[in-house]
């Protein structure tokens, strides 16, 4: 038994450093911006496309975003210091220095613009090289500190994989995608605020003015009921454009009014101070639920017989 001892720290620290590796690429992002490309995709072929171009672009798409998050996470790692919901991220720890994780975020950019440029198509892989420059110059580098309204010129990036996932299958971009394109961009906002506002201390602390560090409670509330009420209209343009059924616009219709309602009610506490906690998180688990089955009615809907 003791024989064995030295054999398995090898093992627990490779597991370890490989953890690490991908704890950088924020792998819970990566898997939201994916359940956004495939019914993008359902929906650019009017069926599902072939398993090899969905299986390229999703392995494409997951490396572009973690290559995106791994520069965001070597370039943030001050303020992740100082903020206790990123403190334990492994730059801060130690376990991987500044100089790997450059190396890991080029490599995975890198091969996440070859594969798309020699597996998929040229469109895919300048769409790609974009989103990955929005997140990492655009957002990072120079909104995040500087503006209030940084997540929500930032947050084009994460609207990027429905145009990858529409250019794989069409080579193009149509007015639908334009439309999906819309809706995570007004989505945005009131997605990441709820959050914000939960680590409004931190952010402060960080010296990264979101909008609840400059804003009172109230007018971020009513900034995402606004947006929110852009989202529900861009959901509803789809519609029109791509000849979507009456199952998706009861869907679409159905989901729009829960979640501005829940941002509604948040409101109401905003402008009234003392009646309670604001109920911020649950807005924001609700925006990932809605966002979730918005985008599964937008594939279903494709294979519905009417």
């Amino acid at each position: 038994m003791p024989t064995d001892a030295p054999a398995q720290v090898p093992a627990v620290r490779t597991r370890g450093r490989v953890g690490a590796y991908v704890a950088l690429t924020k792998p819970r992002i990566i898997e939201l911006l994916l359940v956004t490309t495939l019914p993008t995709m359902i929906l650019a072929q009017g069926g599902m496309p072939s398993l090899w171009l969905v299986l390229a672009t999703l392995v494409g798409g997951a490396a572009a975003a973690a290559s995106a998050n791994v520069f965001n996470c070597y370039l943030d790692r001050d303020i992740d210091e100082v903020m206790n919901r990123t403190k334990r991220r492994p730059l801060v720890t130690g376990e991987v220095t500044p100089t790997a994780a450059l190396v890991f975020a080029s490599a995975l950019g890198l091969f996440s613009l070859a594969w798309f440029a020699l597996l998929v198509n040229a469109a895919s892989a300048w769409l790609t090289f974009g989103a990955i420059a929005m997140y990492v110059v655009g957002y990072t580098m120079l909104l995040k500190r500087r503006t209030s309204q940084n997540i929500v010129w930032g947050g084009i990036a994460g609207c990027m994989p429905v145009f990858i996932g529409w250019a794989a299958v069409d080579g193009g971009l149509s007015w639908s995608a334009v439309a999906l394109f819309g809706v995570i961009f007004f989505w945005t906002p009131p997605h990441y605020w709820p959050l914000s506002i939960k680590f409004t201390n931190d952010y402060r602390a960080a010296g990264v003015p979101m909008l609840p560090v400059v804003a009172s409670s109230a007018r971020v509330a009513r900034e995402m009921v606004a947006y929110t009420v852009a989202m529900i209209v861009c959901s509803l343009a789809l519609v029109p454009l791509a000849g979507m059924t009456w199952v998706y616009t009861v869907v679409a219709v159905g989901l729009g009014a829960w979640f501005l309602t829940s941002c509604v009610l948040m409101l109401r506490r905003a402008e009234r101070p003392g009646t309670g906690k604001l109920g911020a998180m649950k807005v924001f688990h609700a925006s990932i639920t809605y966002l979730t089955l918005l985008f599964v009615a937008v594939a279903v809907d494709v294979f519905l017989p009417f």
